[in-house]
């Protein structure tokens, strides 16, 4: 009977989730529900208590999201998005892959998809309309490389996935690198192909104002513009030993180092700088954060309805079965809600956890899960990347779901190949 309730409380959460509202509301109100339903209140009490204390996860987060909002603030974000459209505007046919891979390379250190979009989007949408290409496909173009992120290995996901792998956030981006490069690759293929067969490729004739909205007169600084990469380099170089100095270098200490060194390069008001890193530590604890913590919340309470269990016998009697959820789950929810968040942290804290009793490498599954919601969310079109991008591009944001669409399903088959059957 536990279990009937439960599976209709799960149902329930996601409509909401669909219905737009709000995430960490809803998953902590699921959770303490189940866990009451389950005579066991403290449960979602104790796993809230839980999550605040999980500074591993914690620390590299905010240190991310802060360096983010400083690239912001001072513009540095900015001077990098112009210096690789500078090159892409010679791409000739590989124009549209390039506008997804560049985004890809951007979104790197801009993790946020929203802000990545608002930052790419704002310049490439309109260069790309000015050079003949559809406003669908441009809009999609950006939308495709946003989930480039992956490859940071502070990015919130990737932090998930080395919590419940028992790893370290490198090790994690090195063991998907490759299949996520692939994938990359593969969505940015794949919409060409898209445009190419719709014939929306070239022949578009764009209005003066989109002109010169992608065609500014922009000086670009290369110091400013190297600011971005600056903390994924000495994590890199550390990692692989290639500068010894560099490994004692933790994630969130990279990312400060960044900071300083935006501030020596743009010689912003350092008050400023000082309090945009703050606000931005603030948003990656109140959004990013928040969202993992009420995951758990909802984790402890499918635990303690039994569902997780359930869930975890029928996995052990068909490996496939947890194979499938990994890459499907995640991703469906993904298009349904908007975010992949919320459904990669509920899986894996529920589920990947217990992967080796599956037969299944615990950081194959969580990248899995968490590569899988990215896809998913980026061919939703009740995302905010996804709004975002179609209104630079002025479109309707299903246009850029539709035409995003089989390159994420390709790409996630594909991924799904290398990740869970190698």
């Amino acid at each position: 009977m536990l279990l009937l309730i439960g599976a209709l409380i799960i149902l329930l959460t996601i409509y909401l989730l669909i219905k737009q509202y709000e995430t960490r509301m809803v998953l902590f109100c699921s959770g303490l529900v189940m866990a009451i339903i389950a005579g066991d209140p403290m449960a979602a009490f104790k796993a809230f208590s839980h999550a605040m204390q999980e500074s591993k996860i914690f620390e590299p987060i905010i240190a991310v999201m802060g360096f983010a909002m400083v690239l912001k603030v001072t513009e540095c974000d900015k001077h990098l998005v112009h210096f690789l459209a500078r090159y892409l505007k010679k791409a000739g046919p590989f124009l549209i892959p390039g506008a997804v891979l560049v985004t890809f390379l951007i979104n790197i250190s801009v993790v946020s998809a929203s802000g990545c979009s608002a930052a790419v989007g704002a310049i490439l949408i309109p260069s790309l309309m000015a050079s003949g290409v559809h406003p669908a496909i441009a809009g999609s173009a950006v939308l495709a490389g946003t989930y480039g992120a992956m490859f940071n290995p502070g990015f919130a996901p990737n932090i998930v996935v080395a919590d419940v792998a028992k790893s370290t956030p490198m090790a994690v981006v090195a063991n998907h690198a490759i299949p996520l490069a692939t994938v990359g690759i593969i969505g940015a293929i794949t919409l060409t192909v898209v445009a190419y067969l719709r014939k929306e490729n070239k022949g578009y004739e764009p209005d003066a104002s989109t002109i010169n909205a992608g065609q500014q007169d922009f000086q670009v600084n290369l110091l400013k513009a190297f600011v971005p990469i600056l903390p994924l380099l000495i994590l890199i170089l550390g990692n692989m030993n290639f500068v010894a100095a560099f490994k004692q270098v933790a994630i969130s200490h990279a990312m400060i180092i960044g900071v300083f060194a935006a501030f020596l390069v743009t010689r912003m008001n350092p008050g400023k700088v000082v309090k945009e890193f703050w606000h931005g530590v603030g948003e990656g604890f109140g959004h990013i954060f928040a969202i993992i913590i009420c995951s758990l919340v909802f984790v402890s309470g499918l635990n303690a309805i039994g569902v997780i269990q359930a869930a975890i016998n029928l996995m052990i009697s068909n490996t496939d079965i947890a194979k499938l959820s990994a890459t499907f789950g995640p991703f469906l929810l993904a298009i349904m809600c908007g975010s992949g968040d919320a459904a990669q942290v509920a899986f894996n804290k529920a589920v990947t956890v217990h992967a080796a009793q599956f037969g299944i490498n615990g950081m194959d599954m969580g990248s899995m899960a968490a590569i899988g919601g990215a896809l998913g969310r980026t061919m939703s079109p009740i995302s905010g990347a996804a709004i975002i991008c179609a209104t630079f591009a002025g479109v309707n944001p299903l246009e850029l779901a539709k035409r995003n669409a089989p390159g994420m399903i390709v790409a996630l088959v594909t991924l799904m190949v290398l990740l869970m059957y190698k």
